[in-house]
């Protein structure tokens, strides 16, 4: 009998220090979460907070697992959201 094939998980974390917090990180988090549960992604994908990543002056700091993205607004991390994870898991 062949092992059923696990399907990987990708975690996205969103720092929620205290400069990512007044660049936006609440509303990042909240539109992740639901996208996430719009596209049914929400077995496949893990959203956590984070304290800071050491990347203050570039924006809105994340990670898709260990690659940290930063991004300059809020809009701009969905898409990135949607075109790496959402594209990937699709």
């Amino acid at each position: 009998m062949k092992p059923e094939k696990q399907e990987t998980k990708v975690t996205i974390t969103v720092c929620v220090g205290s400069s990512c917090h007044v660049k936006g990180a609440r509303e990042m988090v909240d539109r992740f979460s639901d996208l996430l549960n719009e596209e049914a992604f929400q077995d496949r994908a893990e959203l956590k907070g984070s304290f800071c990543m050491e990347h203050c002056a570039e924006g809105i700091n994340w990670k898709i697992d260990d690659e940290i993205v930063s991004s300059t607004s809020v809009e701009e991390a969905v898409a990135t959201l949607r075109r790496k994870v959402l594209g990937s898991l699709g």
